[in-house]
């Protein structure tokens, strides 16, 4: 298919990256800058713009991979001249409502995963989540990702939700972790066993039975020392996770 990716992130440049390696012509990248749209560009044999008026007007499909803030913006200028092409976007949190009155070729091309620029990912094993009627939509998700699923705007903000937890929530406690070794010196690659083998265990244990440490246990006197070694907002959030933990026991 003849693709048009407007976004030059994260997510725009691995789904770039991905529809291009999996024989996609990517038509041209847009970005709001046009040093962004070129870095993209360059790596997927495309045109960078940084005016979305002189896009393509006849390509399959253009997907729409910008902060969620900036998605209505985007759909009401791309969508212009072009209301019968397929249009995507790929946040996790945006319903397919967005499109209404702009087009009705719409869908959600959700990649379930982290990002990052510095990091190559296995895009053929990134759970991909879909919604809308056009058939296209599905034939595309399928020739980058082996994981495929249709999911309602509905349902997606609850997945998004979870998203959250496993990942945004659980990379953040690595900071704070972070914090805490560094206060004595220590580097965080002594948590890496630690942490590598909590995820190992999740692939096998449903999370619950997973649990381990002082809150599970019921140790309140090693959770009264660890508490008093941190600061009042620190202590705040140890204290809101070991009650969680032990309501879910």
């Amino acid at each position: 298919m003849r693709i048009v990716i407007l976004g030059a992130g994260r997510v725009a440049t691995h789904m770039a990256k991905a529809l291009h390696k999996n024989g996609h012509k990517i038509d041209a990248v847009w970005s709001r800058t046009i040093e962004s749209a070129q870095r993209l560009a360059r790596v997927v044999d495309s045109f960078p713009v940084n005016d979305i008026s002189v896009l393509p007007t006849d390509a399959d499909a253009y997907i729409i991979a910008v902060k969620d803030s900036a998605l209505q913006e985007v759909i009401a200028k791309a969508t212009k001249g072009r209301e019968g092409s397929l249009f995507l976007h790929t946040a996790g949190s945006m319903p397919l409502s967005v499109f209404d009155g702009y087009t009705e070729n719409g869908g959600v091309f959700y990649p379930m995963q982290t990002f990052s620029m510095e990091r190559e990912v296995d895009f053929r094993a990134i759970p991909l989540f879909i919604e809308g009627a056009d058939a296209r939509i599905r034939q595309l998700a399928e020739s980058i990702s082996e994981h495929v699923y249709e999911l309602s705007s509905d349902d997606r903000k609850y997945l998004h939700l979870a998203a959250v937890f496993a990942c945004n929530f659980a990379n953040h406690c690595y900071t704070l972790a972070a914090e805490v070794l560094e206060k004595k010196g220590l580097p965080f690659d002594v948590m890496l066993p630690l942490v590598d083998e909590t995820v190992r265990k999740v692939h096998e244990l449903h999370p619950k039975e997973a649990q381990t440490g002082p809150a599970i246990r019921g140790d309140k006197n090693v959770m009264a020392a660890q508490a008093a070694l941190l600061d009042s907002r620190m202590q705040a959030i140890y204290n809101l996770m070991s009650e969680s933990i032990q309501e879910k026991a």
